[in-house]
C-alpha cells in the first residue's frame, strides 16, 4: 500500500511538468482508514505546495479526520519560508502524526532538515523503495542546486550507419511520431541549444509546436552574427539568447538578448552559469556533431537522448561518442529506437529509471 500511494504521489507530481521550474515535481496524498481523502501536487511556480494542495482538497466532511490521517509526499516538506510558507508547519499545525517521503529534497535549506523538524515533534516519518524514482522526478532540481548549472540533455538522431546529417544541407532522420516525442521533451526543458552551422542549414524554431506547454528558451551560438536577421531564431516571437562576443550596438528587439561571452575554453562553463543565474534547470543541446561533441568532452552532460533510426546514409558526418554512458533504457517509436543514457557519477540517479 505504502508503495502503490508513493506512485500515485509521482503521477500527481507529474501534472505539473513544465510548470514550476526551477521548483521540483512534488504530489501529495492524504490517507484515512484506507481510504485517499486528499490529493494535490505543485501546480505552478509560486503558488502553493503540494502539501497545501492536497489538505485543501479534503472535503468539509472529512477534515477532522486529517490530524489522524496519514500523509504521503513525493519529496521531503519544505522547512523555509520562500514564496510560500513552511510545508512542515502545515503539518505540524495540522496534526498530522506519520508523514511519508519518498526522497529527501537536496535545496540547501532543506536538505534533510524538514524531516528532521517533523522527527524532533514526534512525528512518524518513512521512505520507502521508491526513492530511486523519486529522485529521478527532481533530477533537474537536483542538479540546479547541487551543480549550479543546468541538467543537461544531449538528443540527437543517427542513421542505421551510424551518420547524423549530410554537410551544409538538412536532412530529417526520423519520423512524425518522433518529432512530435520531440516537442513533448522541448516543453518539459527550460532551455534548449544549438550551435550556429545547425541554425544555418535546419533554419530551426526550436519551439513547442506539436506539444502542450510552453516552448524553451532558444539559446544560439552565434560568435560572429552569421544568421541572417530573417531566421526563424530571429523573429522574437519568443525568448531567445543569441550568444556572442561582440553583440551589436542597436538592438531592436523585446524577447531576444544578445550575451556577450568570449568563445574559449570558459565558453560552456560561462553559458551554463548564465543558464543557473536565470534559474534555468534543464538545457537540451540539440545542435550538430561539433557542439555535442564539445559538451562530451569537456563532461558537461547528464543524459543522452537518441534516436536510431533505419535511414541509411552511406557518408556524412559521424555522430558522436558517449563517454562514461550507462545505459538505462529503450524503446521503439514507431520504426526509430529510442535509447537513454546517463553519464555515471554526475546528477541522474543510477539505481532506476521509470519506464515511459
Amino acid at each position: 500500500m505504502d508503495e502503490i500511494l508513493t506512485r500515485r504521489c509521482f503521477d500527481l507530481a507529474r501534472l505539473g511538468t513544465g510548470k514550476v521550474r526551477p521548483n521540483p515535481l512534488v504530489g501529495s496524498v492524504l490517507l484515512f482508514n484506507n481510504t485517499i481523502i486528499g490529493e494535490g501536487y505543485h501546480q505552478r511556480y509560486g503558488q502553493a505546495h503540494a502539501e497545501v494542495n492536497c489538505l485543501n482538497s479534503v472535503s468539509p466532511a472529512d477534515r477532522d479526520k486529517i490530524a489522524d490521517s496519514q500523509l504521503y509526499v513525493s519529496l521531503e516538506p519544505c522547512c523555509f519560508h520562500g514564496n510560500t510558507p513552511a510545508c512542515t508547519d502545515l503539518i505540524l499545525n495540522n496534526k498530522i502524526k506519520k508523514v511519508h517521503i519518498g526522497t529527501l529534497d537536496a535545496t540547501p535549506q532543506v536538505a534533510g532538515k524538514g524531516r528532521d523538524i517533523l522527527i524532533k515533534k514526534g512525528i512518524t516519518v518513512s521512505t520507502h523503495k521508491a526513492t530511486a524514482q523519486a529522485d529521478w522526478l527532481v533530477r533537474f532540481r537536483n542538479c540546479l542546486v547541487t551543480k549550479n548549472r543546468p541538467y543537461i540533455i544531449l538528443k540527437y538522431a543517427v542513421s542505421k550507419d551510424g551518420f547524423m546529417g549530410l554537410p551544409d544541407r538538412p536532412i530529417w532522420l526520423t519520423n512524425p511520431v518522433s518529432k512530435r516525442l520531440v516537442h513533448k521533451w522541448r516543453s518539459e526543458s527550460a532551455a534548449i541549444l544549438v550551435g550556429t552551422n545547425t541554425a544555418l542549414i535546419d533554419n530551426p524554431a526550436l519551439t513547442n509546436r506539436l506539444f502542450y506547454g510552453d516552448s524553451p528558451l532558444r539559446v544560439v551560438l552565434d560568435r560572429q552574427h552569421r544568421i541572417p536577421a530573417d531566421y526563424q531564431l530571429k523573429n522574437d516571437q519568443h525568448p531567445t539568447w543569441i550568444i556572442s562576443e561582440t553583440p551589436p550596438e542597436k538592438i531592436d528587439f523585446q524577447q531576444t538578448h544578445y550575451k556577450k561571452i568570449p568563445f574559449d575554453k570558459e565558453l560552456l562553463p560561462q553559458l551554463l552559469q548564465e543558464l543557473y543565474e536565470a534559474k534555468k534547470d534543464s538545457l537540451i543541446v540539440e545542435g550538430g556533431a561539433a557542439l555535442l561533441g564539445s559538451f562530451i568532452k569537456a563532461g558537461l552532460w547528464d543524459e543522452a537522448r537518441i534516436f536510431h533510426t533505419q535511414k541509411i546514409l552511406g557518408k556524412g558526418i559521424l555522430a558522436p561518442e558517449l563517454e562514461q554512458a550507462q545505459e538505462r533504457q529503450r524503446y521503439w517509436v514507431g520504426n526509430d529506437e529510442v535509447v537513454i543514457s546517463e553519464r555515471v557519477g554526475e546528477c541522474a540517479d543510477r539505481r532506476s529509471m521509470p519506464s515511459t
